[in-house]
């Protein structure tokens, strides 16, 4: 859970604490003998550095979390962590023409262990990545945040998964010569590709691969900070996956080079189904640009339209110029809007009434990039 969600204080604990609860409680009651927690970091993480932690780290004390989410899944791992052990519960059923129900016993424990995932990046992710590159495309990245020494751990979605697997079979109970507790019961692991790396040197060829760029300007955490809970990416905190290595055999599979190379190649192919168009400042200058126009053009003679329509005089010098430079610019953005509705048949039909609209918007700021995915479409 991130972004917007992490501001829902009510569902984030109704779904983390109560949720866990529920689910713990069903696997007492079912019989079901393996739970896996996907974990945070973040339950030991709480803005100081952190350099190659590992699972003797003491829990973050929960009343100095920043952010509910990170105190909810710290609550939510100790209690699946002491739930480790529980015995199954009775369960009574009703028997043919008798009132009484009769209890049948099961026998068996409910083993627990919580995996503790970096940050999570490849294709398909839907958390970190699609914000990054939605702020990258506006335009809306302007800072680096921290010192280039920063260093956070990142865990491709296939080592992941690798991890989750083999901590399921660390909870079996009956493996031959290894019969009895299982060695993953009650424990918590880090789980990282196990090259801790600064995000932004780590994000940039993402970036660049879709001609988006990368922040130019550095902020310092303590300022960054002012802007919100952003120390995640300023302060370095990565942890060491040995205990993991040697009591579950996890080795990532995947390289952090293979897998920025298979998230690069799935984010182009994505781009090329999406619509594509300029930062947030074209959109900005065009819509104002362009209501100014009409108001100082058109509106009546009152209070800030007199303004902004003697503003607009000062450069147009006459209000026929202004009402025909109007015309005019309204006149291009609707040929542009219909050329390319026109284009987009051909080389993006998929998008075909996104083009048309942001086009007719943003004119010639919006039909380059769809001059330029035309092009490209040629080459192929």
């Amino acid at each position: 859970m991130s972004g917007k969600e992490m501001l829902q204080y009510g569902r984030i604990d109704e779904v983390n604490v109560n949720g866990t609860c529920h689910v713990l409680d069903s696997c007492v009651e079912l019989g079901i003998k393996r739970l896996v927690y996907v974990s945070t970091c973040n339950v030991i993480f709480g803005g100081k550095e952190i350099v190659n932690g590992n699972e003797s780290l003491p829990y973050f004390p929960l009343d100095d979390h920043v952010d509910p989410y990170s105190r909810s899944k710290c609550v939510a791992e100790q209690l699946v962590l002491k739930s480790n052990g529980r015995p199954f519960k009775s369960r009574g059923h009703h028997l043919a023409g008798k009132g009484k129900p009769t209890y049948e016993k099961k026998n068996g424990h409910l083993y627990t262990c919580a995996i503790r995932p970096a940050a999570i990046y490849g294709p398909g992710e839907e958390r970190h990545l699609p914000r990054i590159i939605n702020l990258a495309k506006l335009g809306l990245l302007p800072f680096r945040i921290g010192e280039e020494r920063v260093k956070i751990d990142w865990v491709y979605i296939d080592n992941l998964v690798l991890a989750l697997i083999l901590a399921s079979m660390g909870l079996l109970d009956d493996i031959p010569q290894r019969e009895g507790r299982p060695i993953a019961a009650g424990q918590p692991y880090f789980i990282s590709d196990g090259s801790p790396v600064n995000s932004f040197e780590f994000l940039c060829p993402l970036l660049q691969s879709l001609e988006y760029d990368m922040p130019k300007m550095s902020l310092t955490v303590p300022h960054a900070i002012i802007l919100g809970k952003i120390f995640w990416v300023g302060v370095t905190h990565y942890f060491s996956i040995l205990k993991a290595k040697a009591e579950l055999g996890y080795v990532p599979m995947v390289s952090p080079r293979e897998g920025m190379a298979a998230t690069i190649s799935y984010w182009q192919e994505r781009k090329t189904r999406s619509l594509d168009g300029p930062t947030i400042y074209p959109w900005l200058f065009s819509i104002i640009g362009m209501t100014a126009l009409f108001v100082a053009a058109y509106g009546p003679d009152f209070g800030p339209v007199s303004l902004i329509r003697g503003f607009h005089l000062f450069f147009f010098r006459s209000l026929w110029v202004l009402r025909m430079v109007f015309i005019v610019s309204t006149a291009l953005h609707i040929c542009e809007a219909i050329y390319a509705w026109r284009l987009a048949k051909k080389v993006d039909p998929s998008n075909l009434r996104g083009w048309f609209w942001q086009t007719l918007a943003l004119g010639i700021f919006s039909l380059r990039f769809l001059l330029k995915r035309a092009k490209k479409s040629k080459n192929i």
